[in-house]
């Protein structure tokens, strides 16, 4: 009987109260009790009562039995019930399960009163493999200090399959062992008992073993392989089996093992090659290395009995030197130049064996294909190095032979020329070949071929070999000389020094040689009643024209030259082009005044003021011309010297001499003024011209007034005074004659201002040059008169101002009118005044046209003048139009003329040669400016259109066309399409 002093079994799982116990037996007994102390001193007590009343307690005994593996807390058995006990008592009588220190199995439900298991419980680990399995429980009542032992079996159940120590078990085989040979298997292990441990094995169906079980005295079964049959490794080197083993249980449970039976190999099988014969082909010289194909011989046999080396068989020295074999891959590869020319197949033996020195025997046939490895040879067996130009068509050049020593496609070879070359190739006999002239030559396109005949094979990729041949073009003169222009333009300023150098020339010969060498004349001509050689002269070498004596803008403006170009071939060729020679005017002429003239006697002019003239009354106008040209003719006025500064003021671009302020009765009679007309030459030349005004406001106070003046020791003066009276009686006596002309003299002016009026746009734009030269102008000069008129009474006399009349410019009528005559009698002067309106800047220039078209021939020369439209300001003086500026371009420029009148236009000068083909349009922007304040401007843009003329041959796409067409072709057909191109 066991006791334990642990007064409960703490954390005892609760059980139901099911469960019946197999055999029970029920004995009094005493329990003592103590009163409650602390746990040592309780433990102690205990221990001393038991030992006390050990003698009288009586135990009692309780079977039980149980599956293992059941889940926690299943009842094993109705403690309560079997000790007559209701399930409330067992804790009030301190029922409990004795503890021995180890894990409990079990514990008492106090609410049910059942005994149930503490956890899960494994038979194999409690009893190993014993065929019973019982744990002994002891329940002490404390009440009664009884102890109730308890036997509970574990029964099992087949919770664990069979299993092996290894999952596969390897067998070596020898390939040659004989049938009926055993071999050990491994043994499989239950922990089961009973009906649930191992009860037998199988073995999976195969061809070559059996299984076969013995039992031992012990009842152990161990499992055997047996050979049935005889094994061939090369067949299968390894057989896989699966032991299985099985127990009696419900379901019933298995284990397996792979058994892997490995063929341990002998040397039963020689090697074999893959083929009886290989066959390759290679082309000829691929690189030395390059692997041709690889023999391959197998032998099923394993290790040393399957490992296979190979080698040449009878080898030859020519094999030895082209091919290498690897003993080991059985690689052959490239080990000398393969060459077609030298040979085109091989025949190689080779034969593999195994280490024991089993054989086997093969053949290798190599094929060797011909690559396009020789170019063409040319061989020139007869050559001409030069020809003439002017030799015919078909002319041999060269016979030369082309070989190739390829074969098939590789050896076939065609020659070729470049098309754009005027020869062609003709083959004559096998692989011969001509050159011919294919047309008639010409040096001066080319003067040496450099001809590239190209022989090419057929072969992939084809091989060509070229061989040049030169060829020499002779020359013959059948080119003139040609200059780069159809026409030369010089220009040369006047008073040049003798000998100067005007222009030079070159011609060009496109021959050789003498027939190159160029000479230069001037065709004979006489100018002015001159021979033209007595004022230039060309030098025959150089072509450089010399001037022979110093030239005169005014005289000689300019000279049409011919000029000869001549070769010296035999016989000689020329040509022959113009030159225009303009002579620059250089500002060598100081201005020439036209108007005032003074009398051959010597006496001075005088020009008449009223004194009723206001600020800005025209007193008279010098009027001054100057010989030279264009800036160097451009003339300003201004006032140099007067007796009275600040009373009379003189027109800067007009020559007009104006009161500056209105006359007094303080004025003297006599003003004395100095004008300075000066142009705008480098250097600026000038002349001067003194002026003399009368003031007065009636004739009889002129002639008063110059009575009364005291005379003058200088002659001069007494020569004014002499020359007024005669003066005054000459426009008397002409008075009736004007009477008489004067109403058809009226009726001719206004018919002229109406023409003049609606033909000012197209004279304005007229040059200068086209009227008469210097004697001309006079005839434009602005006229000045003293119209007197005497009636019938001598009391009465008409005066009539001078008025300037414009004849050279186009205004308006009103302002060309003269202002009503003035009546002048003895006794009242009734005067009837100018109104002098002061012109301000209000009018900008402008031009009838925005956009104006021009169109100048591509032919035309250097130095050739194009008028353009003028620009019109109806301002006057310094207001009205000034200066024209024109846009930068490579081929034109600006000259300003000037019109007698002062004013400008423009014109346009060719400076360069034109071409249509280059540039068909020229777009210019001419500006004109005044000069008032502020400047006002307008623009117009002239679009030069450049005229095409016949200057350009037309071209052909290429040089020759060579065409090939096929016989039996039909009428009609179209065999070819040239295109050529012109530039027009």
């Amino acid at each position: 009987m066991h006791f334990t002093l642990d007064p409960e079994y703490p954390g005892a799982p609760q059980a139901s109260t099911e469960g019946k116990p197999k055999h029970r037996r029920l004995r009094g007994g005493v329990v003592m009790a103590a009163p409650p102390a602390s746990p040592d001193r309780t433990r102690l007590l205990q221990i001393c009562l038991l030992l006390g009343v050990l003698g009288e307690i009586r135990a009692e005994q309780i079977r039980y039995s149980v599956f293992e593996e059941q889940e926690e807390g299943s009842v094993v058995g109705n403690i309560a019930k079997d000790l007559g006990l209701a399930p409330r008592e067992l804790v009030e009588r301190g029922v409990r399960i004795v503890s021995r220190g180890r894990t409990q199995l079990f514990a008492l439900n106090p609410r049910s009163g059942s005994l149930v298991t503490a956890g899960r419980i494994d038979r194999e680990e409690l009893c190993d493999r014993s065929p019973n399995c019982v744990t002994i429980l002891e329940i002490l009542l404390e009440d009664t200090v009884k102890i109730l032992r308890v036997e509970v079996e574990i029964i099992d159940v087949n919770d664990n399959p069979p299993s092996f120590g290894t999952e596969q078990r390897e067998i070596k085989v020898a390939e040659n062992e004989n049938p009926g040979t055993r071999f050990p298997l491994p043994e499989a292990f239950d922990p089961d008992v009973g009906v649930n441990c191992l009860q037998g094995y199988q073995l999976n169906s195969n061809g070559y073993f059996s299984l076969d079980v013995q039992s031992g005295a012990d009842g152990i079964k161990y499992p055997e392989l047996v050979l049935e049959r005889a094994l061939d490794r090369e067949e299968e080197a390894v057989h896989h089996l699966v032991l299985t083993a099985f127990d009696g249980g419900d379901p019933v449970r298995s284990g397996t093992a792979r058994i892997l039976i490995i063929l341990v190999d002998t040397n039963d099988n020689a090697p074999l090659f893959t083929q009886p014969k290989y066959h390759v082909s290679v082309r000829e010289h691929v690189p030395v290395g390059t692997r041709l194909l690889t023999v391959k011989a197998t032998d099923p046999d394993e290790g040393a009995n399957g490992d296979v080396t190979y080698s040449f068989r009878k080898v030859r020295d020519k094999i030895s030197q082209l091919f290498q074999l690897n003993s080991l891959s059985g690689d052959i590869t490239i080990l000398g130049d393969l060459d077609y020319e030298d040979s085109g197949f091989y025949d190689i033996d080779v034969e593999a064996h195994d280490g024991p020195g089993l054989r086997a025997r093969s053949k290798v046939l190599v094929t060797v294909l011909d690559e396009n490895d020789n170019a063409p040879e040319v061989t020139v067996t007869s050559l001409t190095s030069s020809v003439q130009e002017t030799s015919s068509p078909g002319t041999v050049i060269a016979l030369f032979n082309v070989h190739d020593s390829d074969s098939g496609g590789n050896g076939l070879v065609t020659c070729s020329i470049p098309d754009n070359l005027p020869f062609i190739l003709e083959k004559t006999y096998e692989n011969y070949y001509r050159l011919l002239t294919h047309r008639t030559l010409d040096r001066e396109e080319v003067s040496e071929y450099n001809i590239t005949v190209t022989a090419t094979d057929q072969g992939i990729p084809p091989l060509s070999t070229e061989t040049h041949i030169s060829l020499q073009v002779m020359d013959i003169n059948d080119n003139p000389p040609t200059f780069p222009h159809a026409s030369y333009s010089a220009y040369i300023p006047e008073n040049n020094p003798r000998g100067a150098s005007i222009l030079s020339m070159t011609a060009q010969d496109a021959d050789s040689g003498d027939n190159a060498l160029i000479t230069y004349s001037l065709a004979e001509d006489t100018f002015q009643d001159a021979p033209l050689s007595s004022y230039v002269s060309i030098n025959s070498n150089t072509g450089i024209l010399y001037a022979l004596r110093s030239f005169d803008y005014e005289q000689l403006r300019d000279l049409q030259l011919l000029v000869t170009a001549s070769d010296s071939g035999d016989p000689p060729l020329s040509s022959n082009v113009s030159v225009s020679l303009f002579v620059l005017d250089q500002n060598d002429n100081v201005p020439e005044i036209l108007y005032p003239t003074f009398p051959t006697d010597g006496s001075t002019g005088v020009e008449l003021a009223p004194r009723s003239a206001d600020s800005g009354y025209l007193v008279t106008k010098v009027v001054a011309v100057d010989r030279d040209s264009g800036q160097n003719a451009w003339l300003s006025y201004r006032l140099l010297k007067a007796s009275e500064p600040g009373l009379f003021a003189v027109g800067l671009h007009t020559g007009e001499v104006r009161t500056a302020r209105a006359l007094l009765d303080r004025d003297a009679l006599k003003q004395s003024l100095v004008v300075v007309v000066q142009d705008h030459g480098q250097p600026p030349l000038s002349a001067t011209v003194t002026l003399t005004v009368a003031v007065a406001n009636s004739i009889p106070d002129v002639l008063a007034d110059l009575g009364s003046l005291k005379p003058s020791a200088d002659p001069d003066d007494s020569g004014l005074t002499l020359y007024l009276v005669v003066a005054v009686a000459a426009v008397s006596c002409v008075f009736l004659a004007f009477v008489m002309v004067l109403l058809a003299l009226k009726l001719r002016r206004w018919h002229k201002s109406r023409l003049l009026h609606g033909e000012g746009s197209r004279l304005a734009g007229v040059p200068a040059s086209h009227f008469v030269g210097v004697d001309g102008v006079r005839a434009f000069l602005q006229t000045y008169s003293h119209e007197v008129s005497l009636t019938a009474d001598s009391r009465k006399s008409h005066l009539i101002f001078p008025q300037p009349n414009y004849a050279d410019t186009l205004i308006s009528q009103e302002s060309c009118e003269k202002s009503e005559p003035l009546l002048i009698t003895q006794d009242l002067l009734e005067t009837k005044g100018d109104l002098n309106l002061q012109d301000i800047n209000d009018n900008p220039p402008t031009v009838s046209e925005n956009i104006t078209e021009l169109e100048i021939s591509e032919l035309a020369i250097t130095g050739a003048t194009f008028a353009v439209e003028s620009a019109q300001d109806p301002d006057v003086g310094v207001n009205s139009l000034q200066q024209y500026y024109l846009s930068p371009d490579p081929h034109l420029f600006l000259i300003q003329k000037e019109n007698l009148d002062g004013s400008r236009y423009p014109e346009l000068v060719l400076k360069a040669p034109l071409d249509r083909e280059e540039q068909p349009h020229h777009h210019l922007v001419l500006t004109a400016v005044h000069g008032g304040e502020p400047s006002r401007s307008c623009t117009t843009q002239i679009r030069v259109i450049v005229a095409d003329t016949n200057d350009n041959p037309p071209v052909f796409t290429q040089d020759m066309h060579r065409v090939g067409v096929a016989e039996n072709l039909p009428a009609g057909s179209l065999v070819l399409k040239v295109m050529a191109t012109d530039l027009e």
